[in-house]
């Protein structure tokens, strides 16, 4: 009878797993490394909003929010419902999406997921004002970019 060569026997014992998922996509304007950071941090998490896709819509939400051109202020308007879907109809929480998972990076993908978010951000503080009344409310006014005025349409 032949001997299996060792290197058949190595493909057997570690081939794809019974548990494991598919390979993640990769984010738009992310490397491979970081983006299959995110999906293992998203695949970990135990918070509600942060699950398998959430960055990647958060990113894209994110920009969509802040694409249109001209010079007239933005105003993020405010979710319907607060279920995963709805929720990201709120720029803000798109934006605390991120901040979550930025907390849970290692620090190279943190790095770099952390710069596409710093450029959004400049953009976010140049189109929003101010909220002169931040500081009177009781959801996440220790956030900065809760602070900043809201309810109006999106879009200008």
């Amino acid at each position: 009878m032949p001997r299996r060569r060792p290197g058949a026997l190595r493909a057997v014992q570690h081939g794809p797993r019974a548990g494991e998922f598919p390979p993640p996509e990769r984010i738009h304007g992310l490397s491979a490394r970081t983006s299959l950071a995110v999906h293992r941090v998203e695949r970990l998490s135990a918070d509600y909003y942060v699950h398998p896709g959430a960055t990647d819509r958060a990113l894209r939400r994110y920009r969509g929010f802040l694409e249109p051109p001209g010079r007239r202020p933005l105003y993020p308007q405010d979710a319907e419902c607060s279920c995963r879907g709805c929720s990201f109809d709120d720029v803000r929480h798109a934006r605390d999406v991120l901040d979550l998972v930025l907390e849970q990076l290692p620090a190279r993908p943190r790095a770099e997921l952390a710069r596409r978010v710093a450029a959004l951000d400049t953009v976010y503080l140049k189109r929003t004002l101010p909220d002169p009344f931040a500081d009177r409310r009781h959801w996440s006014a220790d956030l900065w970019w809760h602070r900043r005025l809201a309810g109006g349409r999106e879009g200008g």
